[in-house]
């Protein structure tokens, strides 16, 4: 059980966080540290908003949040459990009761004609993430419309009402053909009319978030929170934070050369739709697919993941496989280190106090090149790993150059496993390579039990990851009679 927060008190004035609340011009003073959640219920008594897991996996207290990116007013869905008042700022915050209408609106409609609510505590998350789906430019088909609820739990339909309701609003929206997502939205009463003003709205915001404490003077460096808000929920509106979530030169994915340069506050779903990361990578929706639920993809940053340190960090292992190097700043200097070297023990950075991750930077593949990124846990999504685990193989021709293995779940640390890695240079794929790979990686492991599961399951799991990799990226494997059904 969850009381009613006690950290909702008045701060210093000179931090002013702005924004739009539904219809609701919002300026506060409050802790910039407290969750969205606890201000929209506790402050502005919203109740739609549900507080279920606190977590970030059941999708109940689901908002969208609006915000102009190149010239366009974007809407993404977020779980507000996890996201720090200070996250809105100079945003279009959407709550259930910011998209009501005087009756139902299109996708409450649905869910009432397909009998797609019972209890009814999480259908306000499903409504939000629906209507998300529908202020999105994603191609209008039932599939899309069913991975925007993605994290959104029910334990009473069986899912399957919702679905239809689903595929209500997806066909409703591929009438659309080209149209302006938010006019359309509103002819169709999905959402009400005060849409059409919120990007003006937005520009005339003031940004105030010079008095938010300046870096050396935090406590804690604060990015999308989806990790840091699970584990100190009672403590970290308390402290000092320093918020990298909105900083212009922590975003964007750019090409120098061959390089790939990411800002350290770039999300999974940046990743998911970046022009660059598709063209190199070309099983990424597969990949992504892996890691959490939308609503923690749109808010989970790159950077955050390596420095929370878990040692089954999806993007962490990702990013071990390929190499990368994080470029590290204190304020006035910066440093670059291996992202492999960046993890000395449990918990335990490569790190001093005052600094932060700035960038991430790694060599694209080439053409010709293989990547594989494989994950195993209880449940299919929206789960963490028991054991996961990245390759990444340069090839010249039938010929393994070099590569990178990684693995997390099996060290106290996200793991690059340096010796598999170097056995594979200059050898040539082949079943007996993967056998002794598979047999050698156990040399560089050491899980150990847990509600994961247990050490011999993990070291069995890591074998045949490694198997699957190999028989995913070079198919002849099995084609050829190699590999037994």
């Amino acid at each position: 059980m969850y009381a009613i927060p006690l950290t909702l008190t008045l701060i210093k004035k000179q931090v002013l966080i702005q924004f739009i609340l539904n219809n609701k011009d919002i300026v506060t003073d409050l802790q910039p540290g407290i969750t969205l959640l606890d201000f929209i219920r506790y402050n502005q008594h919203l109740f739609g908003t549900k507080i279920g897991c606190r977590e970030g996996d059941c999708g109940a207290c689901t908002i969208l949040t609006g915000e102009i990116k190149d010239g366009k007013l974007v809407y993404n869905s977020a779980t507000s459990c996890l996201m720090p008042l200070a996250n809105a700022h100079g945003k279009h915050i959407v709550t259930i009761e910011g998209i009501n209408l005087d009756g139902l609106n299109a996708v409450q409609q649905a869910f009432a004609d397909e009998g797609a609510t019972q209890c009814g505590f999480c259908t306000p998350g499903f409504i939000v993430s629906l209507a998300g789906f529908c202020l999105g430019e994603q191609e209008p088909v039932h599939a899309n419309a069913i991975n925007s609820m993605n994290g959104n739990i029910c334990r009473c339909t069986g899912y399957k009402s919702i679905e239809r309701a689903a595929a209500v609003i997806s066909n409703m929206m591929q009438e659309r053909e080209g149209q302006d997502t938010i006019p359309f939205a509103i002819e169709h009463k999905i959402i009400p009319a005060y849409f059409l003003g919120i990007k003006e709205r937005l520009g005339t915001l003031i940004d105030t978030r010079k008095g938010i404490p300046a870096a050396g003077k935090q406590e804690r460096f604060l990015s999308g929170g989806t990790d840091l808000y699970v584990q100190l929920h009672d403590s970290i509106a308390q402290e000092r934070l320093e918020f990298m979530f909105d900083n212009p030169s922590l975003k964007g994915i750019a090409k120098e050369g061959n390089t790939c340069i990411l800002g350290a506050s770039v999300t999974v779903s940046d990743i998911a739709g970046s022009g660059i990361f598709k063209k190199h990578f070309p099983g990424l929706d597969n990949y992504i697919k892996l890691v959490s639920s939308t609503q923690i993809r749109n808010m989970a940053t790159i950077a955050g993941n390596f420095a929370n340190a878990s040692p089954i960090g999806d993007m962490t292992i990702f990013f071990l496989a390929l190499d990368a190097s994080i470029q590290l700043n204190n304020g006035n200097t910066d440093r670059t280190i291996k992202l492999c070297n960046f993890y000395k023990g449990y918990k335990q950075l490569d790190k001093a106090p005052g600094e932060f991750i700035e960038k991430i930077l790694f060599d694209l593949p080439g053409p010709d090149d293989r990547f594989s990124f494989e994950k195993v846990c209880k449940r299919t999504h929206l789960d963490i790993a028991s054991v996961n685990t990245a390759i990444y193989l340069r090839m010249h021709g039938d010929i393994i150059a070099s590569a990178g293995l990684s693995a997390g779940g099996v060290g106290p640390i996200p793991l690059l496993l340096s010796g598999c890695s170097k056995f594979l240079a200059g050898k040539k794929v082949s079943w007996e390579l993967v056998v002794q790979l598979s047999e050698l990686a156990q040399d560089e492991i050491s899980p150990i039990g847990d509600t994961r599961g247990s050490e011999a399951y993990k070291r069995l799991l890591l074998s045949q990851l490694i198997k699957a990799h190999f028989i995913k990226l070079f198919p002849a494997l099995q084609l050829n009679g190699l590999v037994s059904g």
